[in-house]
């Protein structure tokens, strides 16, 4: 009899444990703009995970309407402070693609941009700085291309100045992560391939801090190559165009 009675209170309690408080959803009976307000108020404070499952049930259960476009936009941006740059991105990407007439489409562009800007930025890049131009160069060139494309389809967004600010900074970038490659070229004996890279700089991003130093290197990986003539033409542009550079 002691027996049944422990078994009874065991089962009672197995039974007990699915209605945990932990595994209550107390959200399933909440309207669209009560998820809404709730993830908002989380993405206000910081609480980046709980407003990303919020947006996401407020996208399930309520996927037609202003609160799950808004939503969308705004999981995205979640993702984004979350460090989710894959995430952000298809988000923002659903939205450019769900909903191509929508007021805020300029802000959808200037967010994958942002990520793409920010991607490899964790908190090991923070602590231990380096060089920008040493970065992924294929975000950078992506996060150049978006942020083109919005100064380009929305030149009079507000964030279209800020884009452009940010373009000036990633192509400045791109050109020094050449330079980086060609020196390394440089240094181990490649010079055709050095000589490569500094040409692509000096035709594909004039107007670079890049460009001096690019000639310097053309002028270098001819002379050890024994081409002298052609040497002798990158120095003359050097001269002429930055003679405080030209002491080669």
């Amino acid at each position: 009899m002691r027996l049944a009675t422990i078994l009874l209170v065991l089962v009672s309690l197995l039974g007990g444990c699915a209605l945990l408080p932990d595994q209550i959803d107390e959200t399933k009976d909440w309207s669209a703009q009560k998820l809404y307000s709730e993830a908002k108020g989380s993405l206000d404070e910081s609480d980046w995970e709980r407003a990303i499952d919020l947006f996401e049930k407020l996208e399930a259960r309520y996927p037609f309407g202003r609160y799950a476009q808004q939503a969308l936009l705004e999981s995205a941006y979640a993702y984004y402070k979350f460090d989710e740059a894959e995430s952000a991105i298809a988000s923002a990407d659903r939205f450019i693609k769900t909903y191509p007439r929508h007021p805020n489409l300029d802000y959808a562009y200037y967010l994958r941009g942002l990520v793409n800007f920010n991607r490899g930025d964790n908190i090991i890049a923070r602590l231990l700085p380096r060089d920008p131009s040493e970065r992924d160069a294929g975000a950078a060139r992506q996060a150049y291309f978006d942020f083109a494309e919005l100064v380009k389809r929305f030149p009079q967004s507000r964030y279209a100045k800020d884009a452009g600010q940010r373009m000036i900074f990633l192509r400045n970038n791109l050109a020094q992560y050449e330079m980086h490659v060609a020196d390394y070229y440089m240094r181990r004996g490649a010079y055709v391939a050095a000589a490569n890279r500094a040409k692509q700089v000096i035709e594909s991003y004039q107007g670079t801090p890049a460009v001096p130093v690019a000639l310097e290197t053309l002028v270098g990986a001819y002379r050890k190559l024994g081409l002298d003539d052609l040497a002798a033409d990158a120095e003359r542009v050097l001269k002429l165009n930055y003679p405080d550079r030209a002491k080669l």
